[in-house]
Formats: C-alpha cells, sequence, structure tokens
C-alpha cells in the first residue's frame, strides 16, 4: 500500500481553504493537523475537517505523522515559521512571498538545503496548461530570441480588504500591489525570461489608504539581452485578469489569465488545451480554483519520493522577491539598479 503523506496547515485563512481543498484531491495526501492563532477558527475548520487543531504551529511541528507543512499564514510570517518547520525536519510549502526580504529568503533556502529537506513556494500559475505550453515553446526556441517580455496586472481591492486586517497592506507584513499580488506574473517572468540584470521601479500609492503600494513599474534588462515590463495595481476598477506577452525574434505569445490569446511559434500550432479551471482572482481573492494548488502539492509529494526539487523551488521564491524588492530600492533612490 502506498504511503499516505501527512500534511499539517499553519493558517486559518482562506487560502488554506484553497490548500485543504487541493490535498482532498490527492490519492496520496492526509491533512493530519492544523493551527491558527485564534483558538475560534482554528477549532472551527479542525472540526470541519475532523483533524487535530491547535492554537501553537509547534505542536505540528513536533507530530511524527505530519511530514509536509504548508505555511498559509499573512506574508510577514512566513520566514521565521519556515524556519521552525524546516528546524523540525518537515518538508516545507510557502504561499507566496516566500519571505518579505530576500536576506530571510535566503536564509530560510539555505537551512532547507543544509537539513536536506524539500522547500517549495506556490506559483501555481506554472501548473496551468497554457503556461506550461509557452514553457514548452521557450524551450523549442519557436519564438527564436526573446526580444521584450511584458506583464500587467490591472486588479482591484477595496479599501475594505485592506482594512480587514490590521497587517493588510503593510509593507513589513503583507506589501502590496508587486509583492502580495504581481509575484505570480513576474515568477512567471523570471521563469520564461531568465536572470535579470538591470531593474528600473517606480511605485506609488494613489487610491488606498494603506502604507504599501497600489501601482508598481518597472523596467527589466535579463541576462540575455532581452527586456521586460512590469506593472502590477489593485485601483483598477472593476479588475482584469493579468497578462504575459512575450516577444520574440521568429513569433509572439500572448496570455491573458490562463488563457492564450495569440500564438504564433514556429514548428507549433496553437494549444487546443482543456481547462483546470478558471483561475479568477482580479476583483476577488478568495474568488481562485484549487485545482492548480493540487498540482503544486502532488508536484512535493513526487518530488520527496523520487528526491528531486521541487517544481517551484524556494530559489525561484527568492529570486522573485529579490527582483521586488530591487524595484522598491529603485523607486526609493530613483535610479537604475545593477543586480
Amino acid at each position: 500500500m502506498a504511503k499516505k503523506w501527512g500534511f499539517g496547515i499553519v493558517g486559518c485563512g482562506s487560502i488554506a481553504d484553497t490548500h485543504i481543498a487541493a490535498l482532498k484531491d490527492i490519492p496520496g495526501a492526509k491533512l493530519v493537523g492544523v493551527s491558527s492563532r485564534g483558538e475560534e477558527r482554528a477549532a472551527k475548520t479542525g472540526e470541519r475537517e475532523g483533524c487535530f487543531w491547535t492554537t501553537d504551529y509547534k505542536e505540528l511541528l513536533a507530530r511524527p505523522d505530519i511530514d509536509v507543512i504548508c505555511i498559509t499564514t499573512s506574508s510577514g510570517s512566513h520566514a521565521a515559521i519556515g524556519l521552525d518547520a524546516v528546524k523540525a525536519g518537515k518538508h516545507v510549502i510557502v504561499e507566496k512571498p516566500i519571505a518579505m526580504t530576500a536576506e530571510s529568503a535566503w536564509e530560510l533556502v539555505r537551512a532547507a538545503r543544509t537539513k536536506g529537506v524539500k522547500l517549495a513556494v506556490i506559483s501555481q500559475s506554472r501548473f496551468a496548461e497554457d503556461y506550461q505550453a509557452v514553457r514548452k515553446a521557450i524551450d523549442q526556441n519557436a519564438i527564436g530570441r526573446l526580444l521584450l517580455a511584458e506583464v500587467s496586472l490591472p486588479f482591484y481591492r477595496t479599501q475594505a480588504y485592506y482594512d480587514s486586517a490590521d497587517w493588510r497592506g503593510t509593507v513589513r507584513e503583507d506589501g502590496g500591489a508587486l509583492m502580495n499580488q504581481g509575484i505570480h506574473p513576474i515568477d512567471l517572468l523570471l521563469w520564461f525570461g531568465g536572470d535579470v540584470t538591470t531593474v528600473f521601479g517606480k511605485t506609488a500609492t494613489q487610491t488606498h489608504r494603506m502604507e504599501a503600494e497600489d501601482l508598481g513599474l518597472a523596467i527589466l534588462q535579463f541576462k540575455s539581452g532581452a527586456f521586460g515590463t512590469i506593472m502590477a495595481s489593485t485601483s483598477f476598477q472593476p479588475g482584469f485578469p493579468s497578462t504575459l506577452r512575450l516577444y520574440g525574434e521568429k513569433g509572439t505569445i500572448r496570455v491573458q489569465g490562463y488563457t492564450i490569446e495569440h500564438w504564433t511559434a514556429e514548428g507549433m500550432e496553437r494549444p487546443e488545451l482543456a481547462k483546470a479551471g478558471d483561475f479568477g482572482g482580479a476583483a476577488d481573492p478568495k474568488a481562485i480554483s484549487s485545482a492548480y494548488h493540487r498540482m503544486q502539492l502532488a508536484d512535493m509529494i513526487e518530488a520527496i519520493e523520487q528526491d528531486r526539487d521541487p517544481a517551484v523551488t524556494g530559489e525561484d521564491g527568492y529570486r522573485a522577491v529579490r527582483l521586488i524588492e530591487t524595484i522598491y530600492r529603485s523607486s526609493k533612490e530613483g535610479r537604475e539598479i545593477r543586480l
């Protein structure tokens, strides 16, 4: 009989429900326990799922029947909880961002390497069929040398969203449109474009009462010589899907949300793909499918069983945070930054 891998979830907010739904669809996974600082929320989730619950996540880390910890708390706590989980010998899946600073992200990556456990950061967009097809086109040089890569995230969040918790919209605990929402297309940009050498960024808070930015812009140059642009906002009503545009010497690919809207790729016909579900989230952060989370959590199990790196590594999470941190620094200093 195949092993059932035990999962513990730290944090019982709305994104934890996405992880719980995903785990139910993975035959080799079992939810063993959950934790939340609030007793009522922890008890409600644990009793609903028929699993152990606690207000102290370290009780989950002490359980030998938990192999993997999913961290679904507020962003500012990801690194510290992740370090505790790694030191306890658990494999770790961290919701984005992996940490709020590149320094703390790298500390977590280094700790996981030293301990010999798997570390992954949630970037479920990579598992969508359309983005997998784009990756294949890049690998096969079907659009030729990349000239320009653009990502745009014209999302909308109400003031009530930021007022719903004291940590929302703060620099230390949540981040703004780049670190919170924009990190998904930024991860895709790095996945397709590779390492970045220079960054010029601008940020602003235009329509919300909050500490962090609700608009972030950047012009990049990749190591390959290609250029890139980033736009992320939570101010644009009513909210629209993110877009990715890749312009190469031989062709162009444009994706809106999770759907390819243009495909010119040498030797590759436009893929006809069955959808796992609309991801959503442009105007409502709770309106997302668990399908791609399921794929990523299943990948973590395979990575453990096959002793390979997860599809989205801690290093990938570090690179995204480092880029966003550099955009912030560039905006503050008013100059281009070389990485």
